[in-house]
């Protein structure tokens, strides 16, 4: 049955085409005459079906040209002059549509192309904001800054409040307890309000230590230095011997190695102890059984020197030496000025010299002679170079004096100047 209908659907379409084409056909011989002039033979009943599928040939329409303006040009509208005829160029393969949106697609493009791209990617100008310097009005005050500060306190303080009043409705409501707050511990640092001393002339000072001289002992009257010098360079090292033209107050045993005459002088001038190799022996058998030395200097000659090698671990500070005055030829003189008070002061590590230069019991006039002939070797003792335009400026910085279990005072650099000026010419009388 299917076969059937497929058999009567294909003769009625094969009829329906047959009789149209013929109708065509007929209906064109009827109206063109030229068509008939120029084919006089009748059409054959299978000619339309023949034309039919011939394609009819297209003519080219022309249009005429513009006129144009024949008017001759005048010199205040000159006619502008025609452009030379362009060589047409040479349009580039086009691409899928596709490909439109890819950065090589875009860069192959050419104006005429553009012309027929519908969706064409536009890329809109993007403008920034200028910066502009603010002007000095333009800036916010302090006072401004203030009040947006206080502002914000109040602010918060009126949150505080709201916060605090719903916490205590709610504890009402549901009668809950209120937590008892512990303040949280912490460290408060004291501070210490350092109060500046002033700087006192050299004979105020002496007076102010001997007013707070109180122990039960004949104090020492110390001077301690801070100098301006590198502690890092080791040709900046401050190190020297003062001597006293009153003494330092101490008891001083000096211990002289020397032989013939120069032990016979040092006997005359005073020494405690003296000897050669036997006071060598002596020593290395004393260190041995443990006991300490019972001399507080030691001055010895040229000759024994390579000698006192032996026990020169014994000795340490005390082992004479040539840059001190320890070692001479001069030994009478030597142990004149050791038994009297003489000083020796060295830089520590942190460019401070420590020095004791009396006695509490002294006068101030004794005290101020001591103070003036030890700021005199410190000056002598002065690194070559450390150069300055003053004796004291970049090198002494500051002077405190004190006893020994009492408040220090510092004293004016100008003082002490004078106080070194002073021992300079009773020296030199």
């Amino acid at each position: 049955m299917a076969a059937l209908e497929l058999l009567l659907s294909h003769a009625r379409r094969h009829c329906t085409t047959r009789a149209r084409a013929s109708l065509l056909g007929f209906h064109r011989s009827l109206c063109s005459s030229s068509s008939s002039s120029s084919n006089p033979d009748p059409p054959q009943p299978d000619e339309p079906l023949k034309r039919s599928t011939e394609s009819v040939p297209i003519q080219s329409v022309s249009y005429a040209m513009k006129p144009k303006d024949q008017s001759p040009p005048s010199p205040e509208n000159p006619q502008p002059q025609t452009p030379s005829p362009q060589l047409p160029l040479p349009r580039r393969p086009r691409q899928p549509e596709s490909d439109w949106g890819s950065a090589e697609s875009r860069s192959m493009w050419t104006r005429e192309d553009m012309r027929y791209v519908k969706d064409a990617p536009s890329i809109s100008p993007v403008s920034y904001p200028t910066r502009v310097a603010p002007l000095p009005e333009d800036r916010v005050t302090a006072e401004a800054e203030e009040e947006v500060g206080k502002k914000e306190s109040e602010e918060m303080e009126k949150e505080r409040i709201r916060i605090e009043a719903e916490n205590r409705i709610r504890r009402r409501v549901f009668r809950v307890e209120e937590e008892k707050a512990f303040p949280f511990p912490r460290l408060i640092k004291v501070e210490k309000k350092q109060e500046q001393k002033v700087i006192l002339d050299l004979m105020d000072a002496i007076r102010e230590v001997k007013a707070n001289a109180n122990r039960n002992f004949d104090e020492t009257i110390e001077a301690h230095v801070r100098l301006g010098i590198d502690r890092r360079r080791s040709d900046m090292t401050v190190r020297g011997a003062a001597t006293l033209p009153h003494g330092s107050g101490k008891v001083v045993r000096v211990a002289v190695f020397a032989e013939g005459t120069a032990a016979e002088e040092a006997r005359a001038a005073g020494a405690d102890i003296v000897g050669g190799d036997d006071l060598i022996d002596e020593i290395k058998n004393l260190h041995q059984g443990g006991g300490k030395l019972n001399f507080d200097r030691c001055i010895a000659t040229p000759q024994m020197m390579p000698r006192l090698t032996k026990i020169s671990r014994i000795l340490r500070s005390l082992m004479p030496n040539a840059n001190r005055g320890s070692v001479t030829v001069d030994i009478a003189k030597a142990v004149g000025e050791a038994k009297r008070g003489r000083v020796e002061f060295k830089m520590d590590k942190t460019a401070i010299v420590h020095v004791g230069l009396g006695k509490v019991s002294f006068s101030e006039k004794v005290l101020r002679e001591n103070i003036g002939a030890f700021v005199n070797a410190l000056l002598l003792a002065k690194p070559a170079g450390l150069k300055k335009t003053s004796k004291y400026a970049g090198y002494v910085n500051a002077f405190h004096l004190c006893s020994t279990m009492g408040p220090g005072f510092p004293v004016s650099i100008q003082s002490l100047s004078m106080a070194a000026d002073h021992y300079n010419k009773l020296h030199a009388q």
